[in-house]
């Protein structure tokens, strides 16, 4: 049985709130436990909580480190980890490793859960998912060099007449000359708001969020309307395709 501990009020701390929905529909789950334990220490409950008919989590705070480390150069890590584990009857249990947590924000941690009916009976067991590491703290490969400034000489059929935002797009899981790598269909909001997490830090000013949410988009909708991935596996839909 793990350790259950009650968290001392830290000098700096993060809040968190969970929304459990199925897979099918996005029907909130209510009723769904959860329990949230330390990256490091996964053995160690920090606390338990239970959605509520809206599939939602009262709003926990946890521990983080000092706002310095996320709104100046520095090499201590800015943000605190947490395992969440969630299980709610009638669904497979999903397991989460390494929610981050900022000092002074509310981190939103969406959980999909699968019906236990729609499973296959020779599916393989659904893995774990493990955030990695920030891209602003951890090592990533350099970005793939292109020219700033793409050649338009239509070839084939052109899609797309005029500037669209999209309702979904697909996004290939690899390097664009990979054709191996599976794509997944993402919604357009989804996907800004995951690269917008992925690339700031919400501690950061207002002004400056916005702004860089505001080049994320442009990139992007640049892409689309280009079609400069159409060729590279990377492409863009208005309607999902079923």
């Amino acid at each position: 049985m793990p350790t259950i501990i009650n968290a001392e009020t830290p000098a700096y701390s993060g809040n968190l709130t969970i929304n459990v929905t199925s897979s099918q529909g996005l029907i909130p789950i209510d009723n769904a436990k959860i329990e949230i334990s330390y990256t490091r220490e996964p053995d160690t409950v920090v606390t338990t909580l239970t959605t509520n008919d809206s599939g939602q989590t009262d709003t926990v705070s946890l521990p983080a480190p000092n706002i310095n480390y996320s709104t100046e150069p520095s090499e201590v890590k800015p943000y605190s980890e947490y395992n969440i584990s969630i299980t709610a009857p009638g669904y497979e249990s999903v397991y989460i490793s390494g929610t981050e947590i900022l000092p002074d924000v509310t981190a939103v941690q969406p959980v999909s859960m699968t019906p236990i009916e729609l499973e296959e009976p020779d599916a393989p067991p659904e893995e774990d998912i493990n955030i990695p590491d920030h891209t602003l703290y951890g090592e990533y490969p350099p970005k793939i060099p292109e020219d700033e400034i793409k050649p338009m000489n239509e070839s084939g059929e052109i899609v797309l007449s005029r500037v669209v935002i999209p309702e979904y797009i697909v996004v290939h899981d690899g390097v664009p000359q990979d054709s191996s790598a599976p794509n997944y269909y993402v919604r357009y909001t989804d996907y800004i708001k995951n690269v917008v997490s992925s690339e700031i830090y919400a501690t950061w000013p207002e002004n400056t969020i916005y702004a860089n949410t505001l080049v994320i988009m442009s990139f992007t909708l640049n892409r689309v309307y280009t079609e400069w991935y159409r060729n590279h596996h990377l492409f863009v839909v208005k309607n999902h395709p079923g």
